[in-house]
């Protein structure tokens, strides 16, 4: 059992009530990560609002019969009308013909996050659905039934048609989801659980489909991940400068005062503090480190930096109507658009993944020097502990860190947006298209592979610390006690490295606990 397992098997969880309120990118998390339970405000006043759109409807197609993607086809096909004895039909038609996505599947975390976030668009009020579905939605997240839904296929408008067509037939009790850890058939789950399979009314397989659920799920997702990214980068920098013997003073206030962005400065901050430079000595042998100590804080403060404006367009987004068409059930209006189009999702997933990758390409630079002895001041070669007599047969992390240099270089080619590359698809009707949902896959993988650097140097790190504790240049009562405090949490699950040993289940380790955030770093 985890750490983290541990950690929300003895806390009471919490509820996250979807009523149209605002959300943030935590309460998607929480529910995510199976730390919240989503729950759908039973209100009168609010469920009777959710119900006016679909009653609008209705009467608008007694009364003038024509309304697009009810009695009409979808897209380019807008132009086709359906008749009215096929209307009911049509809703299963376009998630069927969507059927078709491709490659991996989401993880049953990315999947929560998915129905989540659907839902808070759904809840606004403004798609003309009923009541019921958004019930139908609740239940997936409460009885932890999650559609499987593969990641390729959509371009990012109208939205994530594709990978949301899972949800809809799901809803009707179709295809297949994840229950209990196993693959199942919806139809035998509901079954199993006596959930009536919704027969979707008109408009209602467009308003699930036609949205940014997927990109603006993964981007809450992204976004925790990042954060901490940011804070364990900067504890990690303060490691290796100590481990290097660094000039401490590369990140004091007064120096940071004359060049004031917000997120840089507080980087520089953790990393002084770290440093307990008040009683560090002062090394004037050598004034300036080289740039991947130096300039820590102006790279790892460039995403610090971007966070703030990231939360808003994730934020903003998760909490829109981004279907089309809009249905304004108290107004009486159907207003047509694109909200479906996720460029802001795209554009904060492309610039995530660009800072993110910096982050481990400072790292890599970082553990370069680590255990080089041209640049190591005194280290021994790739930080092996290994007693002199056997040194010379031991590599210490000398393989970690060439596998760190093939993850940072992968995290590399990732950067270039996805956003650039929009495709005039579905006969030129989708003729410019956002990419997010590509951009935010993209930002995921890129975070995964940076958490490996990551994961690769806080080892090397604090063994590079360990090293200079038991040479004796260093006590450990000099190091500040957040610094301290890490030290003793890697040693828990990181045996010190004297003879060379495979390190590929430590490192597995080290990457999990990262992605749990189970480190404390910064308040």
């Amino acid at each position: 059992m985890t750490a983290l397992t541990r950690k929300k098997n003895n806390t009471a969880m919490s509820t996250t009530v979807f009523s149209g309120q605002f959300k943030t990118i935590e309460d998607i998390v929480a529910v995510a990560q199976q730390q919240s339970h989503a729950v759908l405000s039973d209100d009168a006043a609010f469920s009777q609002r959710i119900n006016k759109g679909a009653s609008f409807l209705d009467t608008l197609l007694k009364e003038e019969g024509l309304i697009y993607g009810v009695t009409t086809g979808y897209g380019d096909s807008c132009t086709t009308s359906i008749p009215e004895h096929l209307v009911e039909q049509l809703p299963t038609h376009l998630y069927t013909f969507h059927g078709c996505g491709l490659g991996d599947v989401f993880s049953t975390q990315q999947t929560r996050a998915i129905l989540a976030t659907r839902l808070n668009s759904l809840v606004q009020g403004y798609s003309g659905v009923r009541y019921e579905l958004l019930q139908q939605l609740e239940l997936l997240l409460k009885h932890d039934i999650l559609p499987i839904i593969p990641q390729e296929g959509s371009v990012g408008a109208s939205g994530d048609l594709t990978p949301l067509s899972y949800i809809a037939a799901v809803l009707c009790g179709e295809r297949e989801v994840i229950y209990q850890g196993q693959k199942q058939a919806t139809a035998q789950v509901f079954k199993q659980l006596h959930i009536s399979p919704l027969k979707l009314r008109p408009k209602e397989g467009l308003a699930i489909m036609n949205g940014t659920a997927v990109m603006t799920a993964l981007a809450c997702m992204a976004y925790k991940r990042a954060e901490y990214l940011c804070q364990l980068s900067s504890r990690i920098t303060a490691l290796c400068s100590i481990a290097i013997k660094g000039n401490a003073y590369h990140f004091d206030e007064l120096l940071f005062s004359v060049k004031p962005h917000p997120g840089q400065n507080q980087i520089a901050a953790w990393i002084h503090a770290d440093l307990n430079v008040g009683d560090a000595p002062r090394h004037d042998s050598r004034l300036q480190d080289r740039y991947s100590l130096r300039c820590a804080p102006h790279v790892i403060g460039v995403l610090q930096d971007a966070l703030p404006f990231m939360r808003q367009f994730i934020e903003t987004e998760l909490n829109s109507a981004n279907d089309n068409p809009i249905i304004d059930g108290e107004g009486e209006h159907v207003l047509h658009g694109g909200h479906f189009y996720g460029g802001h999702i795209a554009f904060t997933m492309d610039s995530m993944k660009n800072a993110v990758a910096n982050l481990a390409d400072l790292l890599d630079r970082q553990m370069a020097q680590l255990l080089d002895t041209k640049f190591n001041h005194g280290l021994p070669a790739n930080l092996t502990g290994a007693d002199a007599d056997t040194a010379c047969i031991n590599h210490g992390f000398k393989a970690v860190q060439i596998g760190t240099s093939a993850w940072t270089a992968e995290a590399l080619k990732q950067t270039l947006p996805a956003s650039i590359f929009s495709r005039s698809t579905e006969c030129h009707n989708q003729d410019k298209v956002s990419m997010g949902t590509i951009a935010a896959r993209d930002a995921m993988r890129v975070l995964q592979l940076s958490e490996q650097v990551a994961a690769a140097m806080l080892l090397a790190s604090c063994q590079g610390v360990q090293l200079r504790i038991k040479q004796g240049e260093i006590s450990l009562d000099q190091l500040s006690p957040a610094v301290q405090q890490t030290l003793t949490e890697v040693d828990e699950v990181f045996t010190f490295l004297e003879q060379d040993r495979a390190l590929e289940g430590d490192l597995r380790k080290t990457i999990e606990l990262i992605q749990q955030q189970h480190w404390s770093l910064y308040a």
